[in-house]
């Protein structure tokens, strides 16, 4: 198989802040480097609605403004370290509105040919009363997503480790 046969030109990589999810980042850009491709860093900003009661709406619009800043400046200093290792062309984008939708949504609307994202390996009760991003991206998504469980929590993987089979 050659790597153009991949075919995977643009690869989106959700992040939600993580050392954990950043543990995905070592297979997308092994994935990247063999097919020509790209990557895009993604992280979903959450509405401050969705986890306090404020009446304000100025104070409600400041916290997210804060917050969607905080996720813009952590996926900058993600993108720097990548760009720091590879020549890849690497984007950034935060969006919001519930998480595996606006993941799907972005994959689409980019034309995204696979996503790359760690799963935090939830069982039980935790993943019923939590849900799973993971499992309702696979289930929505419409082009192939990789799962990658970090050998160690809160750890990412490393390079050497995406290449080991």
């Amino acid at each position: 198989m050659s790597n153009a046969s991949l075919g995977f030109k643009k690869i989106l990589v959700p992040l939600d802040g993580s050392r954990f999810a950043e543990g995905a980042l070592p297979y997308a850009q092994m994935l990247a480097e063999h097919s020509g491709g790209q990557i895009e860093l993604l992280r979903i900003a959450v509405h401050p609605s969705s986890y306090v009661y404020v009446n304000d709406p100025a104070v409600l619009a400041s916290l997210y403004d804060s917050d969607r800043a905080h996720c813009e400046e952590y996926l900058q200093k993600v993108a720097a370290g990548l760009r720091g290792t590879t020549s890849l062309t690497i984007t950034t984008a935060v969006l919001e509105g519930p998480v595996a939708d606006a993941i799907l949504d972005r994959a689409e609307e980019t034309n995204a040919d696979l996503i790359v994202m760690s799963t935090h390996g939830r069982s039980g009760m935790e993943r019923w009363l939590l849900g799973s991003v993971a499992e309702k991206v696979v289930r929505g998504a419409r082009i192939p997503v990789m799962l990658v469980r970090p050998k160690q929590p809160g750890a990412p993987a490393t390079a050497a480790d995406a290449a080991q089979p």
